[in-house]
């Protein structure tokens, strides 16, 4: 399993790099029954990530900003990440539904898809 968790965190970390460096992992749906299996685990990152690469394409305001964001200062990056998002509070909701099942996932499973950069950057987009 860690070798399949690495591998997803290698997969997902480009667009969630982008997209969680601005900040609440979101509570798991008390109906939710878990499936933590490696594959569905998988299944749910790489679900994620087409998902928010899909999003941040249609919206290149929210894409520029969080592609300037790896190559800034971490500072800076969060105040411009909020700056934008605070404007098109809109597109932060939207965008933060589209990561929530990473959180959960997470939560739920026990597991860190992560690595710790891109876990804290995600909590803090979350957290808004």
């Amino acid at each position: 399993m860690k070798t399949n968790i690495k591998n997803i965190r290698r997969a997902s970390a480009g667009v969630l790099l982008g997209a969680a460096s601005a900040a609440l992992i979101a509570a798991p749906s008390a109906s939710a029954t878990p499936n933590c299996n490696p594959d569905a685990v998988a299944g749910t990152v790489s679900s994620v990530t087409g998902a928010a690469g899909a999003y941040l394409n249609a919206h290149p305001g929210a894409n520029q900003v969080l592609q300037a964001a790896r190559t800034q200062p971490r500072a800076e990056a969060a105040a411009d990440i909020r700056a934008y998002f605070t404007a098109n509070s809109q597109e932060y909701y939207e965008l933060r539904g589209i990561l929530a099942p990473i959180g959960e996932t997470q939560q739920q499973c026990n597991v860190s898809l992560l690595s710790p950069e891109l876990a804290s950057a995600y909590s803090e987009f979350m957290a808004g």
